[in-house]
């Protein structure tokens, strides 16, 4: 199994799972509407999306979304959509969808460019609080 950062050129891969996504949550099966959404998503960089592959298979997704802690004055991704089709489960795709997204947010806590930035225009960093959370 192999995981990596979607691209536009995925879409005809990413619909049949998003939209097997959204019936999962007892919503209609719309693939056109699915697409468009998914469209727009890459057309304005609005999301970041792994897909996991088996073989050649398109089995899971995992969706960010950038956004923006007042608290911690800091850029977050909310990890929005976790799906993986249930044929594949318990191979491991949603774990190893689970860390490209950790990953790819330590990332940005290794961007020492920025950190830079921040600290010469007074930022500081909060370490004293790990958060999580959890939409019910």
């Amino acid at each position: 199994m192999r995981v990596r950062q979607a691209t536009v050129e995925d879409l005809n891969l990413l619909v049949p799972l998003f939209d097997a996504y959204r019936r999962f949550y007892r919503q209609s099966s719309e693939p056109e509407r699915a697409r468009q959404f998914l469209l727009d998503r890459f057309a304005h960089n609005q999301s970041v999306i792994f897909v996991a592959f088996e073989g050649d298979a398109a089995i899971g997704f995992t969706q960010l979304y950038p956004s923006f802690s007042s608290v911690s004055m800091a850029r977050i991704f909310i990890l929005n959509d976790l799906f993986v089709a249930p044929e594949a489960r318990g191979c491991g795709a949603g774990s190893a969808l689970l860390e490209s997204a950790s990953e790819y947010g330590r990332r940005g806590v290794g961007n020492t460019t920025a950190q830079s930035l921040y600290e010469r225009l007074g930022w500081k960093r909060d370490t004293a609080f790990c958060v999580y959370q959890l939409a019910l």
